[in-house]
């Protein structure tokens, strides 16, 4: 990609304005406010809510999903800070967003979607970004994506009720997951670490709401179940 964002002069104002609430709800680290710079937001959602692109919250992309509030991604990647060498799993492609930002500080970035409609949509925003370090699959996501195991960090966008044991697994020695855990109604973040075949998890962030993680290592579907992505 660029030095500058695929983008109109529309949206300019509103992106800067997004960074400052994105700082003023702690997100600090420069190189990841320069991305929300880069990448435009709106590319990755459909035309119907660009409106509402560059508001700080969740917004509708389609088949009862989500895109992730901008300041809970950039808090994210300063938890994880995915570095230039490292090899990223991404669970909940989602709009792609999140994507993008992983594929400017990562080395390669492997993304897996339950919806084939998202993912194609997604590849197709990536691609006119000319990022072409990103692989996408349709899939389960709570099984990983082995071929290309193990991966430093994992970025999960939906709550389950307990790490799924092959992501666990596919977590490179060193390596960091973020993930969402407790019941369906309210979780907890939590940032999983391996070191050889010791696997901790500790709570970095309280109170949150993300919707199930569905697959076989996560929670059954419901009828008309959506996620947050």
């Amino acid at each position: 990609m660029g030095s500058g964002p695929l983008d109109d002069h529309r949206f300019v104002g509103y992106r800067r304005k997004l960074i400052e609430e994105v700082r003023a709800a702690g997100v600090e680290d420069l190189e990841v406010l320069q991305l929300l710079d880069r990448v435009p937001r709106h590319h990755f959602l459909p035309e119907g809510v660009w409106p509402r692109a560059y508001e700080d919250a969740a917004v509708p992309i389609g088949y009862g999903q989500t895109a992730s509030q901008p300041s809970l991604q950039a808090w994210a990647l300063t938890v994880l800070r995915p570095g230039p060498d490292d090899r990223v799993l991404e669970v909940g492609t989602g709009g792609g967003f999140m994507t993008a930002l992983l594929a400017l500080l990562a080395d390669r970035v492997y993304s897996i979607e339950r919806v084939r409609e998202l993912s194609q949509r997604a590849r197709r925003a990536l691609d006119d970004l000319k990022l072409t370090n990103v692989a996408l699959m349709v899939g389960d996501g709570t099984i990983g994506w082995r071929k290309y195991a193990p991966f430093d960090v994992i970025v999960v966008s939906a709550a389950a009720p307990a790490v799924p044991q092959p992501l666990a697994d596919q977590l490179a020695d060193g390596g960091r997951m973020l993930i969402p855990l407790g019941s369906r109604e309210e979780q907890r973040l939590m940032l999983v670490e391996k070191t050889g075949f010791a696997v901790t998890e500790r709570p970095v962030r309280d109170g949150c709401q993300f919707a199930p993680l569905v697959g076989k290592f996560g929670w059954a579907p419901e009828s008309g179940e959506g996620r947050t992505t």
